[in-house]
């Protein structure tokens, strides 16, 4: 497969109801995208404000004291302990990484890139750009013979799913079965909602007690684009096996893959910040905690959802059925078709946007 054979853009799908949405009279309620509408911490915009002097190239593996944060940051928020800045790399957001890891982990034709069934598309054009097969699974006994690439999604978009230490556990040790490396996108972590994780740190892959302190096959990704709201900064890393790390350096100094030094001085400070990770994820809980109840008040089943951005949530019709009623009441919603075959009926409500947008859609849809 080439890029020229890649399919239409999927959300390029969603533009009629989008038009339709726009026309109610109270305007818009676009809850179909995770992007983030809240300002940028005023902490991450002073350091980039003050990093503008940024007259020589930047180096690929990242600053010192980015490294340094990272590593940090990981212990700190992640309970990952044991990491050396040459098991970290910042990349520029994490979807260009998703895209590229297979071309530069060596994969091709004969090798098969497992997914989850509910998934950010990416995943599987990664695989499919280098010739590689993609397979949606759940269940490590499901990983088939071949598979070199699996990918873990914890919390997961759509569905908000998120993986316990039990279920990490098994999956690295399948993909070592298997000769594969398992890549963990853990860019919900900080937004933890129901159950344990209302209070318990999402694990990573990296975490001691799903790695036993070897994480030889294992990567860790994250992006602060949720967490900060730098998604306008493509600000993102990944961390783990310092044998892996060091080959994707290499590539990436070839493919010129270098993250701005302005926006590296900026993660520094981010990383280094939790107060306004804090006040970010109280803004989303309580847009959360208005949209769930009004979306059960109208008839939605919701799945999973226990953390990150979404609501997965199913009006048990087909996905387009639902998003063209929603759109009679100006509301946008993402299909489940987008996010692979397993589930043309559900919709993913994003809680990205303002609490005035939230609160209208709460009132169109439960008609007060």
């Amino acid at each position: 497969m080439s890029v020229r054979d890649l399919a239409d853009y999927p959300w390029d799908a969603v533009a009629p109801y989008a038009e339709k949405a726009r026309r109610h009279p109270g305007g818009i309620v676009d809850l179909s995208i995770g992007s983030p509408v809240d300002p940028t911490p005023e902490v991450v915009a002073r350091a980039l404000r003050e990093a503008t002097d940024a007259h020589a190239y930047p180096q690929t593996v990242g600053t010192p004291a980015l490294r340094e944060a990272i590593v940090r940051w990981y212990e700190r928020r992640r309970g990952v302990t044991g990491l050396a800045p040459d098991s970290v790399l910042p990349t520029i957001g994490s979807k260009e990484l998703v895209a590229l890891l297979p071309l530069l982990l060596g994969l091709g034709a004969g090798d098969v890139v497992v997914h989850p069934r509910a998934a950010y598309p990416t995943y599987e054009v990664g695989a499919r750009l280098v010739g590689a097969t993609p397979a949606a699974a759940d269940d490590p006994a499901d990983y088939p013979e071949g598979t070199r690439l699996v990918w873990v999604n914890s919390p997961g978009n759509p569905d908000g799913r998120v993986l316990d230490v039990a279920e990490l556990r098994r999956i690295v040790a399948r993909a070592r079965e298997l000769g594969a490396v398992v890549v963990s996108d853990e860019c919900y972590a900080e937004l933890g909602w129901d159950g344990p994780w209302a209070s318990e740190t999402v694990p990573s892959v990296l975490d001691p007690r799903v790695s036993e302190g070897d994480v030889s096959g294992l990567l860790s990704v994250y992006s602060l684009s949720k967490q900060s709201n730098l998604a306008g900064y493509r600000a993102a890393f990944l961390a783990g096996d310092p044998t892996i790390v060091a080959r994707l350096l290499t590539a990436r100094k070839h493919l010129g893959l270098m993250q701005p030094l302005p926006v590296q001085q900026a993660m520094v400070a981010a990383l280094g910040d939790d107060d306004h990770v804090a006040r970010q994820k109280d803004l989303y809980r309580r847009r959360r905690d208005v949209l769930r109840p009004a979306l059960e008040r109208a008839g939605f089943r919701i799945d999973h959802s226990e953390a990150g951005l979404y609501l997965w949530a199913t009006a048990q019709e087909d996905a387009w059925e639902t998003l063209g009623r929603l759109a009679e009441l100006g509301i946008l919603a993402g299909p489940g078709h987008f996010y692979g075959t397993q589930f043309p009926q559900h919709v993913r409500f994003s809680l990205t946007a303002s609490q005035e947008r939230i609160d209208a859609a709460a009132a169109r849809l439960t008609g007060s």
